[in-house]
C-alpha cells in the first residue's frame, strides 16, 4: 500500500481510503465489519464516513453507517490504527433541521458523530457540502438562484472556521476539511483562516474520475500551491467505470439499478466515454475498474482515493489497484478520450 501525509497532523494515510456509505443500506453490520477487517489487514488505514450515511439518505436509517463502525471499534479495540474522517451534513432531516455551519450546530453534530462511532475524537472532520447554492452534485451552470443568494443569509466563514478551531482545541477533532466545494469556497476558507491566524482546512473531498476531471481546473493548482489534498470520491462513477452497466445492463443489487439518484453517470455522453475506456482496458489486458482507479491514484494532487464496495471481492480488487502503474500508452489513450468527451458526469 502507498501512503501520503496529511498536512498539519502529519499522519500517513493510505492511498486507498475505505468508503462506507453503503453500510446500513446495501450492506448489513456483519458485512461492514468484514470490509473493515479486510481493509485494515491490507494497510488501508484511512476510512471515511458521514453523519447522514447510509446513502441514499433516509431518516429511518440515518447514522447506521457510523454505528456499524462504532461497534467494530468496540469489538476490536483498534481505534488507534485508523485515521477516521467524518462529516457534518446540511441535510434537512438531521438534528431537527439545525444544520448550519455555526458553532452550536457543529458541536451538536460532533456530539452525535462521536456517540455513534464510539470514539472520543475524529481525525478529519469535513463540511459535507456548502451552505450556499453553488456548483456541486452535477450542477453545471451558474444559476439565477445562485447569483441572488446573499452571503449575509449564511453562516459567516469566520464563524465556521472558529468553531472548528475550537473543536480542535478541545481534542474532539484533529483537523478539518471541505467537501463538494469550489475554488472560490476553498480559497475563501484559506484566506479567512490565514487572516485571523487560525487553523485552515487540509483536504477537499470532491468527485474525481475518468468521467469527471473538473477538479483539474483551478482546484488542482490550489491543492499544489496551498497544500490542500484531494480526497477523490466516486472514482468509479458509482460503478459505471467497472463496465457492469455497459450494453444497457442493470445488474441486480447494483446502485444504479436500485436508485434513480445518480443518473448523471449514465447519460449518453457518459456511456459513450465509458465504452471507449472499456476498450482501452481490454486492449491493455487490464481490469477496467482497476485501470480507472489506478489513473486516479496516479494524480499528484490526490491524497487518497475513496473506494466503496458492496462485497469483499470488489473491495479486494479495488485495493489491488494501488499496485498498478499505467503505461504511457494507456495514459495517452485515456487522455485522447478525455479530449473528445470531457467530463460527461460533473
Amino acid at each position: 500500500m502507498q501512503y501520503e501525509t496529511l498536512p498539519q497532523i502529519n499522519e500517513k494515510v493510505s492511498k486507498i481510503c475505505l468508503g462506507t456509505m453503503t453500510w446500513g443500506q446495501q450492506n448489513d453490520e456483519s458485512e461492514a465489519h468484514a470490509q473493515m477487517d479486510m481493509a485494515l489487514a491490507q494497510g488501508v488505514n484511512f476510512w471515511d464516513t458521514a453523519e447522514m450515511y447510509p446513502s441514499p439518505p433516509a431518516a429511518d436509517k440515518q447514522g447506521d453507517t457510523e454505528r456499524h463502525i462504532g461497534t467494530w471499534f468496540a469489538k476490536n479495540k483498534q481505534r488507534d490504527q485508523v485515521i477516521l474522517a467524518s462529516k457534518i451534513s446540511p441535510m434537512s432531516f438531521l438534528r431537527g433541521g439545525n444544520t448550519r455551519f455555526n458553532a452550536q450546530d457543529i458541536s451538536s453534530a460532533i456530539d452525535g458523530n462521536l456517540e455513534r462511532l464510539q470514539t472520543d475524537y475524529i481525525d478529519l472532520y469535513q463540511l459535507h457540502w456548502p451552505e450556499r447554492q453553488t456548483n456541486f452534485f452535477g450542477q453545471r451552470g451558474y444559476t439565477d438562484e445562485m447569483s441572488k443568494q446573499s452571503l449575509e443569509d449564511l453562516t459567516p466563514f469566520l464563524e465556521t472556521i472558529a468553531a472548528l478551531n475550537d473543536e480542535i482545541k478541545k481534542g474532539r477533532i484533529r483537523a478539518y476539511g471541505l467537501s463538494n466545494d469550489t475554488a472560490w469556497g476553498l480559497m475563501r476558507y484559506l484566506w479567512e483562516a490565514e487572516k485571523n491566524d487560525l487553523i485552515a482546512p487540509i483536504t477537499v473531498q470532491n468527485p474525481y474520475s475518468l468521467l469527471n476531471r473538473l477538479y483539474e481546473v483551478n482546484m488542482a493548482e490550489i491543492a499544489h500551491r496551498e497544500n490542500v489534498g484531494l480526497l477523490a470520491y466516486s472514482p468509479l462513477g458509482f460503478g459505471v467505470l467497472s463496465g457492469k452497466y455497459l450494453a444497457g445492463k442493470r445488474p441486480t443489487g447494483a446502485r444504479l439499478t436500485m436508485y434513480d439518484r445518480f443518473q448523471r453517470y449514465v447519460n449518453e455522453e457518459a456511456i459513450n466515454a465509458t465504452e471507449q475506456y472499456a476498450k482501452i482496458a481490454a486492449d491493455a489486458g487490464l481490469d477496467m475498474a482497476q485501470m480507472a482507479l489506478a489513473f486516479v491514484n496516479s494524480r499528484p494532487f490526490v491524497t487518497s482515493n475513496i473506494i466503496g464496495a458492496t462485497s469483499t471481492e470488489q473491495l479486494q480488487s479495488n485495493i489491488d489497484s494501488a499496485d498498478i502503474t499505467l503505461s504511457s500508452d494507456v495514459v495517452e489513450a485515456i487522455e485522447a478520450v478525455h479530449t473528445r468527451q470531457p467530463n460527461p458526469s460533473p
